[in-house]
């Protein structure tokens, strides 16, 4: 399948709503999960370093996430005591923080800025400082497939509880205020943002997914054309039997499951030429959300970029509007 305009018309998309599992137990699995790796937490660092960017203070960021791992981030905000909202990102697959000071737009437009890095990726596209300490049984390659034959040992169980796990720790962080912490991402982030606003209940004030990965599995897995989806249809080629196992573990992930919690302001972007993320994905999640202020915007000629740096300008404007700047 080559997508060149949309896997679906407009007008069904704008519509599309599937009739997604929600498997038996699923508050209870995330509330013990996130209580356990609450109870293996050690103390956070924050170390300042040294980086281009002299109007803004970039500072190493050590946290614990899943199973009491470290985990590795970066903290860039504008110099100064002042108490501030935060913008929390999460990473698009295969990516990693990467260097100081390389994602600096947040702190530029005021917010106290907090990249996560991803666990056992950091490798493709740029640097991570972050392993992934735990076995897998046969995965294809890719991180997509890593125990996904049991929902307690899959790979994201651990990614996500890494990022409801920054949402605590950034809430606490001197010169951050509490009460406005929003959680962003692209793709793989934007996939994260919504599972970390799903799980954290309160504590994230707004969510702003963009082409959101990691939605809408079931039909995800059949219809995209292009990696990361396809690493577990390679899987399932293999593991012809495995099929009901797989789609039960990945319920315990999907975005388009999880936002049914989601009751913040929440503002996406969907791109109707996207060959990586489908927007009948973006959409499923999209129309999942209990929030009473949501919107998506779209971008008709675009593919997984989105909407770039035009969407981000966007953001901007939508999240000052609700963290009264």
């Amino acid at each position: 399948m080559a997508v060149t305009f949309t896997d679906m018309p407009i007008e069904a998309l704008r519509a599309y709503r599937p009739d997604l599992a929600e498997p038996a137990g699923l508050d209870a699995f995330w509330t013990e999960t996130l209580a356990a790796a609450r109870a293996a937490a050690g103390p956070t660092r924050v170390t300042p370093v040294e980086a281009p960017m002299r109007a803004l203070g970039v500072s190493d960021l050590a946290f614990t996430g899943f199973g009491g791992d470290e985990i590795r981030g970066w903290v860039v905000r504008p110099h100064g005591d002042e108490v501030l909202p935060a913008v929390i990102e999460y990473i698009g697959y295969g990516g990693g923080r990467g260097l100081p000071g390389e994602r600096v737009n947040w702190a530029a437009a005021g917010y106290v800025h907090v990249v996560m890095d991803t666990r056992g990726q950091g490798s493709a596209w740029s640097v991570g400082a972050t392993p992934d300490p735990h076995g897998s049984a046969a995965a294809f390659p890719g991180v997509m497939t890593r125990g996904i034959l049991h929902p307690d040992e899959y790979y994201y169980r651990r990614l996500i509880t890494d990022a409801v796990r920054l949402v605590d720790e950034v809430r606490a962080l001197p010169g951050v205020d509490a009460d406005r912490v929003a959680v962003t991402g692209a793709s793989q982030g934007g996939g994260l943002a919504i599972a970390a606003a799903a799980l954290s209940g309160e504590a994230v004030a707004a969510v702003m997914p963009d082409v959101p990965f990691l939605c809408d599995f079931p039909n995800g897995i059949v219809r995209t054309p292009s990696p990361p989806f396809t690493e577990i249809t390679r899987f399932l080629a293999v593991h012809r039997d495995d099929a009901d196992r797989v789609l039960h573990t990945l319920s315990h992930v999907d975005g388009a499951v999880l936002a049914r919690r989601i009751r913040v302001p929440a503002y996406f972007s969907v791109a109707f030429m996207d060959d990586v993320v489908l927007p009948s994905g973006v959409f499923a999640a999209f129309h999942a959300l209990a929030s009473d202020d949501a919107a998506i915007e779209e971008y008709p000629y675009n593919g997984h970029e989105g909407g770039g740096y035009r969407h981000w300008i966007k953001q901007v404007a939508w999240l000052d509007a609700r963290f009264g700047r």
